[in-house]
């Protein structure tokens, strides 16, 4: 069994094997993102169960890390998930593979890396 913790309240999570679904009763949607900054120099992946008050506050910069420090807050790239917990594995899968391999997500998406969330506010 592969646990996970879930950043945004420390709670331990099963990861769901390759093939396998994982509903835990009463989970939450969750998406997975990538953002980067004006340039597309720096790639930030993410996940959270409410995407667009997410995004917000990157644009917004309401926090202190990462996305503040370089500039991160263009959308280029979601996924989204009918459980949490499948978008927390997911999210573990693209951190774990190569930037290219990023990229090549990205460009399969939104080939001109435009900002997906430039409609909603």
């Amino acid at each position: 069994m592969r646990l996970l913790r879930y950043a945004r309240n420390d709670q331990w999570v099963v990861a769901p094997k390759e093939g396998e679904s994982n509903t835990v009763q009463g989970s939450k949607q969750g998406y997975v993102y990538i953002m980067t900054n004006k340039g597309n120099t720096s790639l930030y992946t993410g996940v959270t169960n409410d995407l667009v008050r997410r995004v917000h506050e990157h644009k917004e910069k309401l926090f202190d890390g990462f996305t503040k420090k370089y500039n991160i807050t263009k959308l280029i790239y979601y996924e989204a998930f009918d459980d949490i917990v499948d978008a927390i594995y997911r999210e573990k899968q693209i951190k774990a593979g190569s930037r290219q391999n990023k990229i090549d997500l990205i460009n399969g998406m939104n080939p001109q890396w435009e900002d997906l969330s430039g409609k909603w506010y």
